[in-house]
């Protein structure tokens, strides 16, 4: 019988980059109670571009501030129902981008919701680690701490 593919570890919270979203990095709560990923987002605007359904949204990929605010534009996959913590049922757009994480890069869908009174930016659910990582609870940071004072944010032009 064949080995079962090795799985990187992480911890409970770690550093991601969306680099489509032009994020160098932003801290996740690794949440294997959720089903789908979750990133902070306001000013969320759906709209058409060449017939297709797109949302512009802002984003803080830091926690607690309100810099920088990154401007993001992407194609709407869908509406979908999410029951957060609250218990009350939300609908929510969802898109896909791709996450980095352990030098892996693979898509990722994220619903986008309101999270500013949550300690983090963004939520890693299930979907994203299925068959991927394995889930450490008692440890943090195992893809690397941030290194203060490099750029959260990548400038458009580099995107």
């Amino acid at each position: 019988m064949p080995k079962p593919k090795e799985r990187a570890v992480i911890g409970w919270r770690e550093w991601v980059a969306l680099p489509e979203f032009g994020v160098n990095s932003i801290k996740v709560k690794v949440d294997t109670g959720a089903r789908t990923s979750s990133l902070h987002a306001w000013d969320v605007e759906e709209f058409e571009r060449d017939g297709e359904a797109w949302v512009r949204f802002q984003i803080h990929p830091e926690q607690r501030r309100e810099t920088p605010q990154v401007e993001v534009e992407a194609r709407l996959k869908e509406r979908r129902h999410v029951r957060p913590s609250t218990g009350r049922r939300q609908l929510r757009p969802v898109v896909v981008t791709q996450m980095e994480i352990f030098g892996q890069r693979f898509p990722v869908e994220l619903t986008l919701a309101s999270r500013d009174a949550m300690g983090f930016r963004m939520l890693l659910g299930r979907q994203a680690l299925r068959q991927r990582f394995v889930v450490d609870p008692a440890r943090s940071y195992l893809n690397g701490r941030r290194i203060k004072g490099t750029d959260r944010i990548t400038s458009p032009a580099q995107r």
